[in-house]
């Protein structure tokens, strides 16, 4: 018997339950398509890894081990600090407010107050409004830093391996892009070992297009507003 028709045939007749049964499935196949992606570029970073058996490619073989210690040096950061979000993003907005006047902050204030944003700064010194501003973002981020998750779950033996490697080959890339595009925000977290976190924000940043070439207040106020909302 047949089995396959009349379980399409039951399916048909009933609309709701496979619309039901669909979005159930979106959020397994997005975990799924991250664990595939994520394991596809840790056995990519240990492909790598074949170059340190060639002279010619120590150079490579050097710089994925540096990588490697300086995202073990982050993790431990992100244990031993609860606030990592919070700190990648004053390091941020201290960069953002470096040369602004207490008139500009002041400007800037306001137009975030326009669109509902209110930021609770006691001062508007350079330092002070970073933190206030950093605070801000912070809180509403719906952040896990917990690495068991970013791996994707619990495997065994090489698909483990190639998991962990996946995640630091994201993280790789992803400090490779903000050394591009930012150089100055990746030297300020770079001398804080925290460089092969940015992984974890970079979204957020993505999405406010916190690296625009200007620095206008008004740009700097539309940024604000779409990290926090």
């Amino acid at each position: 018997m047949n089995y396959n028709n009349d379980v399409i045939s039951y399916l048909q007749a009933n609309n709701i339950l496979v619309l039901k049964l669909e979005r159930a499935l979106i959020g397994v196949r997005e975990m799924v398509t991250r664990q595939v992606e994520t394991i596809g570029a840790g056995a990519k970073r240990a492909l790598y890894y074949t170059s340190c058996f060639t002279d010619d490619y120590q150079d490579v073989c050097r710089n994925q081990k540096n990588e490697d210690i300086r995202f073990a040096n982050g993790v431990v950061h992100v244990f031993q600090n609860n606030d990592i979000a919070y700190e990648m993003l004053r390091i941020y907005f201290e960069q953002i407010f470096q040369y602004k006047t207490s008139e500009q902050l002041e400007n800037i204030k306001r137009k975030l107050m326009a669109v509902n944003v209110h930021i609770a700064a006691s001062s508007l010194t350079n330092a002070g409004f970073a933190l206030a501003v950093a605070y801000s973002v912070a809180i509403g981020m719906n952040l896990s830093l917990e690495m068991s998750a970013l791996v994707g779950g619990k495997a065994g033996g090489i698909v483990a391996v190639a998991g962990i490697y996946g995640v630091v080959q994201k993280a790789a890339d992803s400090a490779q892009r903000l050394k591009y595009v930012y150089p100055a925000y990746y030297a300020a977290l770079y001398s804080r070992e925290l460089e092969m976190m940015y992984f974890l924000v970079e979204p957020l940043f993505e999405r406010a297009g916190a690296f625009s070439h200007s620095t206008s207040d008004s740009v700097i106020a539309d940024i604000i507003t779409k990290m926090i909302r």
